[in-house]
């Protein structure tokens, strides 16, 4: 848990390590902009040195442009991870955990919530790809709706910054500026009480790498040569998932720390480690005579 952590602060202050725009309350203009980190990370955040791979992925498709770069880098995150950028790279699911930590009553998982983890499915076909394409088709230009009326992490990491630095940015919030202020608000105190409440329910980044969790390079490898079916995995996460790896699992290990017979483990190449030990099958006479007749007739 302590090195997840440790992964996780070092991700948001690398994302964000032009410090000094923090200060002038301007937006880097690192040439890393061209490309876009794995974890959600504003691009207009003082500090960001790259790009956040939702805004990119919109502003490509509200200009009518096929988003090649980003949607490579995208699917190279996802092939290789998956949701492990959730649990370790994501500065959003480290906000998120922090909140929960807050002494609250929480709220357990259980089928509505399962349900509810496809409503993001629905932020990614509405608000990330279809309202910019449509809005593109309609009048030549799109925008990113996701960035503009949802997403926390501007308000937080780019917005409210700029807003409290800038007098000219200062100025010019209106009304959008407090929507978005109030969804943060939202946002965050749901969080309190619920685990992790946008990257289950609203991210639409995670619907895009829980769509390749299942066959990600990286991920947890289930050793059922010694699992014992307890089951423990699934009740031990605070995610909704049905079975490790699935498309709400983060791979963060909490259930590898829970499994008493030791049967999670973090590795490469999973899918061609997940075949359990063949066990041995001892045959009976009759068995072993047919068996013999079989192999004589080859």
């Amino acid at each position: 848990m302590l090195k997840r952590r440790i992964i996780q602060t070092l991700s948001l202050l690398l994302y964000n390590a032009d410090i000094v725009k923090f200060k002038t309350g301007s937006i880097s203009k690192s040439p890393l902009k061209n490309v876009c980190v794995p974890g959600l990370n504003c691009y207009s955040c003082p500090g960001a040195i790259a790009s956040c791979p939702l805004g990119g992925l919109q502003n490509a498709l509200a200009e009518g442009r096929v988003p090649f770069l980003v949607g490579g880098i995208i699917l190279l995150f996802a092939v290789m991870l998956g949701r492990t950028v959730c649990g370790f790279l994501c500065p959003v699911g480290l906000a998120q955990e922090l909140l929960y930590k807050i002494p609250s009553p929480k709220m357990q998982k259980n089928h509505i919530t399962r349900r509810l983890t496809l409503l993001k499915y629905g932020f990614l076909a509405v608000l990330v790809i279809g309202l910019p394409l449509a809005s593109f088709a309609a009048q030549g230009y799109g925008a990113p709706f996701f960035c503009e009326l949802v997403c926390p992490a501007g308000t937080l990491e780019a917005g409210l910054p700029l807003v409290l630095t800038n007098e000219d940015i200062r100025g010019a919030a209106g009304i959008l500026f407090i929507w978005k202020v109030g969804v943060l608000i939202a946002i965050t105190a749901l969080c309190v009480f619920c685990f992790r409440a946008f990257c289950r329910f609203v991210c639409p980044l995670g619907a895009l790498y829980g769509l390749f969790n299942k066959y990600a390079v990286f991920g947890l490898r289930l050793n059922e040569a010694v699992c014992n079916h307890c089951e423990k995995c699934v009740k031990h996460c605070k995610m909704d998932i049905k079975s490790v790896n699935d498309r709400e699992c983060i791979r963060c290990g909490q259930c590898a720390s829970a499994c008493p017979s030791q049967a999670l483990t973090h590795t490469f190449l999973k899918n061609s480690s997940n075949e359990a030990v063949p066990k041995l099958q001892f045959l009976e006479q009759p068995q072993i005579t047919r068996r013999k007749n079989e192999l004589s007739q080859i």
